[in-house]
């Protein structure tokens, strides 16, 4: 198994099945975040009105986003759960909008809730993203098996109500580890295998938890799987270079860099060509 330092994140063969085609990640990629929220914890990132929408979403895409991911609920540390109506009315509507302006994007749903993805894929879009991993909705699994799309699965300790009420692990890599291992035996089980891999960072991990799992994000590839990293201006940085999330795009620039060197494939972001700067820079830095 390769070290953190030794891992090259251009040099891998993995590759997803999305839309009849197949997304390689020879370069990471970059998802743009489209939060159809009023509460979400990054204010920069809620857009609600229409024009906002799509205007946000050309934005991301022509500075080179590869996937939007949209979502209709705050998953922020102490946030409440939202009614499965009010979820779809947030976010069927603009998803229809942007897939008609937008028809060849590649759009991603973040939702624990399997009738919101299935509805979600029926309307056009490519990818379920899931915070719980499957363990908000036990239909969850099966429905990402019948619908045939790439799913991202992220680890997450308790819900977005209590995962920061002290949260605990004995190992907290080899537990996320341990997760994700079980979790891709029941979804190879069902015939999924384009899984994409979240390790959570800020759901239910504490700062330390957080930055251990950043530094050993390589070990992850020992599981075949590619790996996505959601960092972008969340406390983790905050925290250190003692910031707020509206004044943390530095820190995240130099936090994805790390997470890049470190064995990223995906990475997901609030501001998409300051991150698209960043792949390029450790690109070139790793062709010396």
């Amino acid at each position: 198994m390769q070290l953190a330092n030794e891992f090259n994140p251009f040099q891998n063969n993995y590759s997803i099945k999305c839309k009849g085609v197949l997304m390689d990640f020879s370069t990471p990629k970059i998802m743009g975040i489209v939060n159809l929220t009023p509460d979400s914890f990054f204010s920069g990132s809620r857009f609600q009105a229409e024009k906002e929408i799509l205007l946000q979403v050309e934005k991301m895409l022509a500075e080179g986003a590869d996937i939007i991911d949209l979502g209709a609920f705050s998953s922020r540390p102490n946030s409440d759960f939202i009614s499965l109506e009010e979820e779809k009315e947030r976010l069927l509507s603009p998803l229809k909008k942007i897939i008609q302006e937008f028809p060849s994007a590649l759009l991603s749903v973040d939702t624990y809730r399997s009738e919101i993805a299935k509805q979600s894929i029926q309307e056009g879009a490519s990818i379920i993203n899931d915070i719980s991993g499957g363990d908000l909705d036990e239909k969850m699994f099966q429905t990402i098996a019948a619908l045939k799309v790439p799913y991202m699965m992220m680890h997450m300790q308790g819900t977005p109500k209590t995962m920061q009420d002290s949260p605990s692990y004995t190992d907290v890599f080899q537990e996320v580890f341990k997760s994700f291992s079980g979790k891709l035996e029941q979804l190879n089980s069902l015939g999924v295998n384009d899984v994409i891999l979240d390790v959570g960072f800020g759901f239910g991990k504490t700062l330390e938890h957080n930055y251990t799992l950043l530094k050993k994000l390589s070990y992850f590839h020992a599981l075949q799987r590619p790996i996505l990293v959601g960092l972008s201006r969340k406390g983790m940085i905050q925290k250190v270079i003692g910031s707020t999330a509206e004044m943390a795009l530095n820190g995240t620039t130099a936090a994805h860099v790390l997470a890049i060197q470190n064995g990223a494939n995906i990475l997901r972001v609030h501001d998409v060509k300051e991150a698209k700067e960043a792949i390029q820079i450790v690109d070139f830095y790793q062709k010396q």
